[in-house]
């Protein structure tokens, strides 16, 4: 909590504090290491639940007991590449179009009328590493129609290995069951809820002033002094609040299910899961409905590693 000598308590590391450009984050793929074979998943924020679990965590004080545990629902539906991206120095030097895209899809998006060379005829040689562009076929949702779109690293220790995987799943429908595995970690990546206009007291968390103040309670006494004669940007002022971009770092997936089997119906605000969808421990940023994108886990810690629940019921 700020106090009085120190009134503003947010990091540098997240200004300036504004809304972000788009919905779905970039992400540092260099950084993460990981053999999977495709390292980003799209998903979407189905709401929250109350899991009855038994917990088979061990060295747990409710090892064999049942628990109930707080969990997010992520409906993932399947998606598709619709480019491949190649690399040179870290820069995108070559991007091609993926063939015999769904006539839906150029309905809902933009796509560019000439294309590239094909897969095939690339020079593997002349690139240092190769990404995918894959969007979301949310359509088999009912959220909405137009589909969300984010690039993805590929899992592989060489471009060689890359590239027979793009091959392989070319106008294929990829699963995130294909991808994730219950048991796992997982970063959630995407934007907060937002909140709009807000003043400092809210936003950063500085003291009320005394109730007989003349200038406003809920405000800094103080912007500045007269020289310098300008207000520097570590004053807190009123602003945006909320719709930044934030990561959750090492979420449990305590199960990953299909809706054909396992329903969840009638969510609030939400509706009915028609797909794959992902029970995830605890808690998640933005809203019902809000885009989302998993990676593995980027730092794995071992506390969150070791802990294993198995579902008996969601309520």
């Amino acid at each position: 909590m700020p106090s009085r000598k120190s009134p503003r308590k947010g990091s540098l590391q997240f200004w300036p504090r504004k809304k972000a450009s788009k919905f779905l984050p970039s992400v540092n793929w260099g950084a993460i290491d990981s053999d999977k074979s495709l390292k980003g998943f799209i998903c979407y924020k189905a709401g929250m639940a109350s899991a009855y679990v038994k917990d088979n965590t061990p060295n747990s004080m409710t090892k064999g007991k049942n628990i109930h545990v707080p969990c997010t629902l992520l409906e993932c539906p399947p998606m598709k590449i619709f480019s491949i991206r190649f690399y040179k120095n870290k820069k995108v030097t070559k991007d091609i179009l993926a063939e015999n895209l769904d006539k839906e899809l150029k309905k809902k998006i933009k796509i560019p009328k000439k294309k590239e060379n094909k897969l095939d005829t690339a020079k593997i040689e002349d690139y240092d590493d190769v990404r995918v562009i894959v969007y979301s076929i949310v359509k088999k949702t009912g959220i909405k129609k137009s589909p969300d779109m984010t690039e993805a690293d590929i899992g592989g220790k060489s471009i060689e290995e890359k590239i027979s995987w793009i091959k392989n799943n070319l106008n294929k429908e990829i699963f995130v069951s294909e991808i994730f595995k219950a048991k796992e970690l997982v970063d959630v990546r995407g934007l907060t809820r937002g909140k709009g206009f807000s003043g400092p007291v809210k936003r950063f968390g500085i003291d009320l002033k005394f109730h007989k103040s003349e200038k406003g309670v809920r405000r800094p006494g103080n912007i500045g002094p007269w020289h310098p004669a300008r207000v520097t940007f570590r004053v807190p002022m009123a602003g945006q609040l909320g719709m930044f971009t934030r990561v959750v770092y090492n979420n449990k997936i305590i199960a990953i299910e299909k809706a054909s089997e396992k329903p969840l119906k009638n969510l609030k605000n939400y509706g009915d899961i028609k797909t794959e969808y992902i029970i995830v421990k605890g808690s998640v940023q933005g809203p019902v409905k809000r885009q989302l994108v998993l990676t593995p886990a980027l730092r794995e810690t071992k506390k969150t590693k070791k802990r294993d629940f198995e579902v008996i019921e969601l309520r």
